[in-house]
């Protein structure tokens, strides 16, 4: 049987010369490949006590649905600034030549309430930092922060030292 490793795609010099892209298409496309890893992080939320699973867009939502149905929690989806109908919240993060900004609605979590976050990949830590501080502006708490990928040498993990960060595989330079 394959390891989860094997089904991540390594792509030397994307998106620019001297970086190594850890494609995950790779692990979605193929069922057992996706399987493994939906099971792996099902295994690893299991650890942790929370009411919802937080996804942030796009492929927060590939990977947080399917934890948030088979461990009979609500989804909330991260999207965006911009891209949600209701009333929402907004938190803009700097990016490396900019600014972006991500968003919940107002009502989708309440104070007391417990979330898991999800995403497929954790770099230097911007986008999640700033879907925890969305979270955590509505009274909820941040029970853990959950990854398929973390890019080890890219530090996001000290960035959100003062969370419960886990992650299925980790890569550290190449």
């Amino acid at each position: 049987m394959k390891e989860l490793a094997d089904y991540v795609r390594s792509i030397k010099d994307f998106p620019k010369e001297g970086i190594v892209f850890r494609d995950i298409t790779t692990v979605l496309q193929n069922k057992d490949g996706y399987k493994l890893a939906i099971d792996k992080m099902i295994e690893t939320a299991k650890k942790y006590d929370f009411d919802y699973v937080a996804g942030a867009e796009a492929r927060g939502f590939i990977l947080g649905a399917p934890i948030a149905y088979e461990l009979g929690k609500g989804f909330i989806p991260i999207r965006k600034k911009g891209k949600l109908p209701g009333e929402t919240v907004y938190e803009e993060y700097e990016l490396e030549y900019g600014k972006a900004a991500v968003e919940i609605h107002k009502d989708a979590i309440k104070k007391g309430e417990k979330v898991l976050l999800v995403d497929d990949l954790i770099a230097t830590g911007g986008t999640i930092a700033a879907s925890a501080k969305l979270i955590e502006s509505l009274g909820a708490e941040i029970s853990a922060m959950l990854f398929l990928i973390e890019l080890v040498d890219l530090k996001g993990r000290e960035r959100l030292s003062k969370y419960n960060v886990e992650s299925i595989l980790c890569y550290r330079g190449e």
